[in-house]
């Protein structure tokens, strides 16, 4: 009777709990993996920048020794210019003497 429909009533209520419970702990499964993605995205983005950032300082140093060999290059240039001048003068006075 009534005693034996209140006890399948409470069956019914104790299975949805467990049903409950068993989602709740499957969302809470799910929830830590989705922050561990994130945390290790957030670890990838990081290092992704400092990487960047030395890429970056890299270039900076590559472009300033570049100005370096092209103002030693340009230097040179002039030298060589007027050795060649200082040359041609002297063999200009050994074929005149």
């Amino acid at each position: 009777g009534a005693i034996s429909a209140i006890v399948k009533r409470i069956d019914e209520i104790n299975q949805i709990a467990a049903s409950i419970a068993s989602a709740v702990e499957e969302q809470s499964a799910a929830t830590s993996e989705i922050a561990r993605s994130v945390q290790q995205t957030a670890e990838s983005t990081r290092m992704v920048s400092v990487h960047l950032s030395g890429v970056n300082q890299a270039t900076n140093e590559t472009g300033s020794a570049a100005g370096q060999v092209l103002s030693s290059a340009q230097s040179l240039a002039h030298e060589a210019e007027a050795l060649k001048e200082v040359v041609t003068r002297f063999l200009r006075d050994v074929r005149a003497a």
